[in-house]
């Protein structure tokens, strides 16, 4: 009986610890907001004649909005959603991603961590006080580039 004392001291204290509540206030990016950062980017490509379509995702990587414009080919939908996905995922634009994968072969497997990623430019992390609350990806525009700067200027325009 003596062996069992520290022992079960030891269970009800991380019982105990464990079943503290604790919660966690996180900042989300309203679904109007989201519509108007994939309206934005949509637009901003259509100046230059770029038919695009804009996805944009929470924190989870789940999609907000996503906008395609009549003439943006049918794989635009997916590619803007897991370049948006990727970009939340991992916190940096997918353009930075793309090169680390070039340039560094040995992290290529990265590509691979799960179905949704897509390592091409286009996605980028929407910040707020620093903290990656979203993400919007572009796609269709001719070249990554270009998606990229569509969806900064929907963020400059809507978020900053």
């Amino acid at each position: 009986m003596k062996n069992l004392t520290p022992l079960y001291l030891a269970c009800a204290v991380f019982g105990a610890s464990a079943s503290a509540a604790t919660t966690v206030a996180e900042a989300q990016l309203s679904s109007g907001t989201a519509f108007e950062l994939a309206q934005a980017a949509v637009a901003q490509c259509a100046k230059d004649n770029y038919a695009v379509t804009a996805t944009v995702v929470d924190r989870s990587g789940r999609v907000l909005a996503q906008l395609r414009q009549n003439n943006a080919g049918p794989h635009t939908l997916d590619s803007s959603r897991k370049k948006a996905f990727t970009a939340v995922s991992m916190k940096q634009p997918t353009a930075n991603l793309m090169t680390l994968v070039n340039d560094k072969p040995l992290m290529a497997p990265l590509k691979d961590m799960d179905d949704n990623l897509l390592f091409l430019a286009g996605g980028l992390p929407i910040r707020v006080n620093n903290q990656v609350i979203a993400a919007i990806g572009v796609g269709g525009a001719p070249g990554g580039h270009l998606d990229v700067a569509c969806a900064d200027a929907a963020i400059k325009a809507v978020i900053n």
